[in-house]
């Protein structure tokens, strides 16, 4: 059974920086990444890095969020710098295996003077 932690949501200024961590534990996992939700708005993808590496960006964090994970520990983070209100949401850890995809609980983000 696959457990995930999130960690680091948080409240930051306009042009602040943020870190968002996801523990998995489980399996082995093929894609990690991070997905988010604004209200009203339907799930979108962040960002996500395949286990050798490679990496997919949403354009709008392109060049001010940087992911990266540790296969060893199976862990996930996103550096979010240069925050903007609109990145506002609550942003979701993402996992993918053979046997599907799980996903952690959530941890709330806020840019806001």
């Amino acid at each position: 059974q696959v457990q995930l932690v999130e960690s680091g949501g948080g409240l930051v200024q306009p042009g602040g920086s943020l870190r968002l961590s996801c523990a998995a534990s489980g399996r082995m996992f093929i894609l990690m990444g991070w997905y988010r939700q604004a209200p009203g708005k339907e799930r979108q993808l962040v960002a996500t890095i395949s286990r050798p590496g490679i990496t997919n960006y949403a354009d709008s964090v392109k060049g001010r969020f940087t992911i990266s994970r540790d296969n060893a520990k199976n862990t996930v983070d996103l550096q979010m710098n240069n925050l903007k209100p609109e990145d506002t949401a609550v942003y979701y850890c993402n996992v993918k295996s053979v046997l599907g995809e799980d996903w952690g609980q959530g941890t709330q983000v806020t840019v806001s003077s």
